[in-house]
């Protein structure tokens, strides 16, 4: 991306002031292809007056009289000190830093330089996320680093992404990573309906983000770590430099498809085969093409995003400060998400020793939604979205009344269809949740000795929630709504808090002996208090849609309840990394925590790794090879926990207040009954990970190619084990499963033309092998589903059906065991028993890819660029609960459109089964789809306008998201999944559908 530079005159810092002996120099700054270089600090010595150079390396600058030698600087290229004397034109060619690798990478509690690094850690800067417009940072993120996937499990504005590094480790307990942003640590919530805790970071603040994928990297986290870690840094103020910048953009969405269904005419011929010899409709085609609901709830939809940030600083104190509204409607009818975000960080030295700082962070964001999907397995449960009513709808029936009230399909046809809901009634509910969140971190840096420094650390992560839900009486038909005993009305508020709190003390030396040897050790002692409570009233049975869920005491029926808990954390870590001669390296980290989480004997854990790297390129014979830039070879092996896989008070014995009621002196007393068995034994699941990696570059950095191999063991996984009835409970909690991970991860990177044409490109590829190594200890195989199962040898995400054989033609044979009829699906004897039993289900795939990649690429020529980005997965499937619903023609709803082509005597075909009053199909491997996608997430299409007066860079863009889609999956998405980012249940019930959006922006910095 070509870098927004500031005009010269703008960027005089404190230093002498410009006299009339002053003097004006100029020129070029070029790499060693002779590529202009943007933004090189150049600095007269001695002093901090300088410059930078422009988008195509040009500078000014004003310089006193006499001699005068110009510092030239720019990360990944050595400094280059230039005398100036009587010249007025410089031109400076800067050579790579091919052995120092300066660029600095943010690590766990510090920075190390990326060719010391000895762990897998991957790097986005802020110029990657600012050349695609996403909404959530997440999104930017999804496909450009190896190993991580990510998955967008629902379109819904603001709506869950699911994160994985290196596979699931989990079964029961998260597998979402550790997010780490300025310091403050939050983890995920699992659930499809939990928003990111990403969505709520504004993408035009980060500086950059380091991806923490080994035990080397990560272990520095202990107990929070085995899901790997993403390290987020937002910007903060430079000194000597003001910026005044906006960035936004404004765009619409719309679906990426649209599933076809049957129209009136259609939906009319099949309720009269399948009711047959009953006829409901006397002249289908009289009722012509009906109403498609479908077209109804969908609508086109804005996007819109601004940023204002300023961005300055002196030698003592720097300051950034931004403002962000970044609105997004549904492309579902009201559907929307607002966020409005506020960021202060503040840097200052009070002397030479003493600094001070704090990062600020606060979103207020509101949304609303409608209940998209399903979340059961059955024939039904895909009818309980919106998306499914719009589908099953009868296209016969009208949505509205003349006055534009919905019109409850049990007021109309006399009632045939009552049990078939109006989808309309779904957009006339409130579902609507305001939420503001605050991130603080307060920190005081001590000099103590040299190259001994002390860093106290105060984190905050507070945040409070309010979901309001009503349910109108008014979509309510008429005969319910006249009946006194029906509950007409209902509705609910339930609110929630929760507030972290941590501090760190934080020790760091660092220090250089001999010629040859360098030393950094990190010692930590951290604290960490959590609590989350929660209050929830219901009420139903109001009199009137005037006061919604404000007033629940006007309701007939009401009810409250609440729930707090609480948990710590204590640990204590240290980090000593050593260096020989730039060349080889070794990392120790151990860290001890201490939870309340855990049982009485498993209160602490101990989480070390240890890692090493050998610059090979520093060897001897390594010289001769011209063309090797860098070569590197890592590896590391270490230990680290998933506290997220445990709640609190697991390990304890808990009662309830949901049992049995008594009545004592005629007073009824609300009974509390045992609901948990303790574990004393209980503990964190822990992950230990080896990795070997290699790092090399070619042709002076041109190439650049990342390779890893992992493999990852899950050990003492939080699972359910069923107990002997005689114990008074049906299950406990404990640690007795196994989970495997292991791949391969392959990134490159190239500059392919350094010409007046400016090719540039990465990608990057993961293979990763999933597998269960065990469960509870004594079952190998438990079934979780209809349609999916545990399996020890296998992994994660097992599919397990009937396999179908086509339907049963006129005057075949059926087989005894199962609904068999002509017209019907015809179920294969695997075992060949001469019957069908659920001896003949097998394994028909499973949800883990066999690899996933991203590819971006960038073009320049003079001012304008071109970049695409592309990202995919490929080997894995999916169930496909909501064609599975509307492929079966059991009467009463409408159905997809290839049905229409469905058997009869004189169709006779192996696609879509005879319709017939409650029918019920088998769960076959039809519907085990391949998800395998190729998606275009962005084009985008910029032009950098020349810089004029008071202003230091301008570009606008025109881009386009998920403009389209290579894929075979016949649902909505291929990345749904209606139980988010659960670890073993895979399912698509009608997830709310991703869209494409097409979006015009401005980037301008004065």
């Amino acid at each position: 991306m070509t870098a927004t530079i500031p005009p010269v005159q703008d960027l005089v810092a404190s230093g002498p002031a410009k006299n009339v002996s002053d003097q004006t120099i100029g020129g070029t700054v070029t790499s060693e292809t002779g590529e202009g270089l943007p933004g090189v600090s150049i600095v007269i010595k001695n002093t901090t007056r300088g410059t930078t150079t422009d988008a195509d390396g040009k500078f000014k600058l004003s310089i006193p009289t006499g001699d005068v030698i110009l510092i030239f600087s720019f990360v990944g290229y050595l400094n280059q000190e230039v005398a100036v004397g009587n010249r007025t034109l410089i031109d400076v060619r800067l050579a790579p830093d091919t052995k120092a690798l300066g660029e600095v990478v943010v690590v766990g509690y510090g920075t190390r330089t990326k060719s010391s690094l000895t762990g897998a850690i991957a790097s986005v800067k802020a110029e990657e996320l600012k050349a695609t417009p996403v909404a959530n940072l997440a999104q930017g993120l999804q496909g450009r680093v190896s190993g991580l996937d990510m998955r967008q499990n629902s379109g819904t504005p603001g709506g869950n992404i699911s994160v994985r590094i290196r596979g699931t480790n989990s079964i029961n307990g998260t597998s979402e990573p550790l997010y780490v942003i300025d310091g403050i640590q939050i983890s995920a919530s699992s659930g499809v309906n939990a928003a990111n805790p990403l969505s709520q970071i504004n993408p035009s603040d980060i500086e950059s983000v380091e991806v923490l994928k080994d035990a080397a990297a990560t272990a520095i986290y202990g107990a929070r770590a085995a899901n790997g870690v993403v390290l987020i840094t937002t910007k903060r103020g430079k000194d000597g430099v003001t910026n005044v910048s906006y960035d936004g953009y404004i765009g619409q969405q719309e679906t990426t498809r649209k599933l076809g269904i049957l129209n009136a005419t259609q939906f009319a011929q099949l309720e009269n085969a399948t009711y047959s010899p009953t006829v409901v409709y006397p002249n289908p085609d009289a009722v012509g093409a009906g109403t498609n609901y479908l077209d109804l709830i969908f609508r086109q939809a804005m996007i819109q995003n601004h940023q204002l940030s300023v961005n300055t600083g002196t030698n003592k104190t720097q300051i950034a400060l931004g403002a962000n509204y970044f609105s997004q409607e549904g492309i579902i009818k009201k559907t929307d998400y607002e966020r409005y975000a506020l960021r202060a960080n503040i840097d200052h030295r009070i002397s030479e020793r003493v600094k001070v700082g704090t990062s600020l962070y606060y979103t207020a964001t509101g949304e609303n939604r409608v209940n998209a999907g399903g979340t059961g397995v059955n024939v039904t449960s895909a009818r309980e979205g919106i998306l499914g009513r719009a589908v099953a709808a009868p296209p016969t029936l009208r949505p509205f009344r003349p006055d534009g009230s919905v019109y409850s399909f049990a007021d109309q046809f006399n009632g045939r269809y009552r049990e078939t809901v109006n989808p309309m009634g779904e957009l006339a509910k409130k579902n609507y949740t305001s939420g503001n969140r605050f991130l603080g971190n307060l920190y005081l840096e001590v000099m103590l000795l040299k190259g001994l420094t002390y860093r106290a650390s105060l984190n905050a992560d507070l945040s409070n929630s309010l979901q309001e839900q009503y349910s109108p009486r008014s979509i309510v038909d008429s005969i319910s709504l006249n009946n006194p005993n029906a509950v007409n009305g209902s509705a609910s508020n339930n609110s929630s808090y929760a507030r972290t709190l941590l501090h760190e003390s934080i020790l760091t030396y660092k220090t250089q002996f001999g010629q040859y040897h360098t030393l950094n050790a990190t010692v930590v002692y951290a604290t960490q208090s959590d609590i989350l409570q929660n209050n929830n009233q219901t009420a139903s049975g109001f009199g009137n849609d005037f006061t919604e869920n404000w007033s629940t005491a006007n309701a007939t029926v009401y009810a409250l309840s609440s729930f707090r808990n609480k948990s710590s954390l204590s640990s204590w870590l240290g980090r000593v990394g050593y260096g020989f001669k730039d060349r080889y390296f070794l990392d120790l980290t151990g860290r001890v925590d201490g939870s309340s989480k855990f049982g009485a004997n498993n209160k602490y854990g101990f989480f070390p790794a240890v890692s090493a790297a050998w610059r090979i390129i520093e060897e001897e014979f390594m010289k001769p090879v011209k063309f090797v830039s860098d070569l590197k070879l890592r590896a590391s092996y270490g230990v680290t926990g998933n506290a997220g896989a445990i709640g609190p008070y697991q390990s304890l014995a808990t009662v309830s207040g949901q049992g049995y009621n008594y009545n004592f002196n005629n007073i009824t007393q609300t009974g509390i009954n045992p609901s948990g068995i303790a574990n004393p034994d209980l503990k964190w699941e822990q992950a230990t990970q080896l990795d070997i990696g290699l790092d090399v570059s070619f042709l002076n950095n041109r190439l650049t190619v990342v390779a890893d191999y992992y493999h990852k063991r899950t050990d003492n996984l939080l699972f359910t084990k069923a107990l002997p009835m005689s114990s008074g409970y049906t299950t406990i909690t404990g640690n007795y499963g196994s989970i495997q991970n292991k791949g391969l991860e392959l990134a490159l990177s190239g500059k392919i033309l350094t010409g007046a044409v400016k090719w540039e490109a990465s990608g990057n590829i993961t293979f990763n092998k999933n597998k269960v190594l065990a469960l509870d200890g004594i079952q190998n195989e438990i079934a979780l589903s209809s349609y999916s199962i545990l399996k020890v040898g296998q992994p994660l995400g097992i599919y397990r059906t009937y396999m179908l054989d086509g339907i049963n033609q006129t005057g075949e044979t059926f087989l005894p065991g199962y609904d068999a009829r002509t017209g019907g699906f015809k179920i294969k004897d695997v075992n060949g028993d001469g019957r069908i039993s659920t001896d003949d289900q097998v394994i028909v795939g499973n949800a883990q890819p066999k690899y996933f990649f991203g590819f971006s690429t960038l073009v320049k020529y003079r001012n304008f660029e071109l970049s695409g980005f592309v990202q995919g997965v490929q080997g894995s499937r999916l169930f496909n609960g909501f064609r599975f619903t509307f492929e079966t023609p059991s009467g009463q709803v409408n159905l997809l459109e290839g049905t229409a082509n469905r058997w009869s005597a004189t169709n006779p075909n192996n696609e879509y089964v005879k319709p017939a009053q409650g029918t019920n199909l088998p769960v076959g491997d039809r519907w085990v789809e391949d998800n395998s996608y190729i998606r275009v997430k962005n084009l985008t299409l910029a032009y950098n306008l020349p810089r004029v007066k008071f202003t230091k860079g301008i570009r606008v863009y025109v881009a386009g998201n998920n403009l389209f889609t290579l894929t075979k999956y016949q649902g909505w998405d291929p990345e749904s999944n209606n139980y988010g980012s659960a670890n073993a249940l895979f399912y698509d019930n009608g997830t709310y559908p991703a869209a494409k959006s097409y979006v015009v922006g401005l980037q301008c910095t004065f």
